[in-house]
């Protein structure tokens, strides 16, 4: 559910820092650039961390040889002059973040239907076609504005504007939402057969200090947790996918590791219930999912305490 929040977004840059930069390749520059002192706005702090992964993520798909991601902020005041020359932005005062990449850029066509849902230029089964719809609902929810400005061969720059908010910030200080959830030594089996949503995942688990294996679908996780059988902890896994689904992989996975732990993932809470052949004890983690949601489900189930089924968001995030 929308919980949102008076934050600072360099605050928020800067704690998802060392994830961000992860997520990128290592032919791929990272620059931060943060406006001071930054005016505050009200926005779901999950939410926000969501937009900036997605753009991170096609920021990259757009750089497949290498070059630069630049993340900026800044105050704006917007007049009325200004506001004309980008309709619909209304004048006021925004904090604008900006995300650039000097990738290979879209052409007129591409840039007009980007935000539409299910429109990809990836290969069949390489991407949703969801993650910039995702993040154009989340900025229209936090009552904020989204521009593009790109061509081929000079990369894009992604704005947004958020409200300046008059409040005072609700955040915790920096490091302090980290935290509150503990990651842990232990190790990980990672399922997912969609790319993004995986190397995310991933990315999340060993920035909390896990040691993470991963599969790109049941059989090959059922494989990777043979071989290493007796150094896994917990299994997180996507429910539907092809080959072999999560709950017959975690089935024969229990037959080898009777006390292996076990984490559904799903898009759909339907699938977390009667009828559905699932480990009795199981845990069930919804998508979209926060980094701080991941990490908690994770240690309440090794820790042994009661599967909760999540409920459905009210706005459902992808990732492209």
């Amino acid at each position: 559910m929308l919980q949102p929040k008076i934050l600072d977004l360099n605050e928020l840059i800067v704690e998802m820092g060392r994830l961000l930069q992860r997520l990128l390749r290592e032919d791929i520059e990272y620059k931060v650039q943060l406006g001071e002192p930054l005016g505050r706005v009200k926005a779901d702090p999950g939410q926000l961390e969501q937009v900036l992964l997605n753009l991170i993520v096609n920021a990259s798909d757009a750089m497949p040889k290498g070059g630069t991601l630049t993340i900026e902020t800044e105050n704006v005041c917007v007049d009325a002059r200004y506001a004309q020359s980008r309709p619909p932005l209304a004048p006021g005062d925004y904090v604008m973040l900006a995300v650039s990449d000097t990738g290979f850029g879209m052409d007129a066509n591409i840039k007009a239907r980007i935000f539409e849902p299910f429109f990809t230029t990836k290969e069949p089964g390489k991407g949703t076609g969801l993650g910039l719809a995702t993040v154009y609902g989340v900025v229209k929810q936090s009552s904020g504005y989204i521009f593009v400005d790109s061509a081929p061969g000079v990369g894009a720059r992604f704005e947004i504007y958020l409200p300046q908010a008059a409040d005072k910030v609700e955040t915790v200080p920096a490091g302090g939402r980290a935290a509150k959830v503990r990651g842990g030594r232990e190790t990980v089996l990672l399922v997912e057969d969609e790319a993004d949503v995986r190397t995310l995942t991933c990315g999340f688990l060993t920035a909390a200090g896990y040691q993470v294996l991963t599969a790109v679908d049941g059989e090959d996780g059922f494989d990777i947790g043979n071989k290493f059988a007796e150094a896994i902890d917990v299994l997180v896994t996507d429910i539907v996918m092809p080959r072999m689904r999560g709950p017959e992989l975690a089935k024969r996975l229990k037959r080898l590791l009777p006390d292996l732990k076990v984490v559904y993932m799903s898009g759909y809470t339907e699938e977390f219930g009667e009828g559905q052949n699932l480990l009795e004890g199981a845990s069930f983690l919804q998508k979209p999912f926060s980094r701080d949601a991941l990490l908690q489900q994770i240690r309440d189930t090794l820790k042994g305490k009661p599967a909760k089924q999540a409920e459905r968001p009210a706005f459902s995030l992808r990732i492209n």
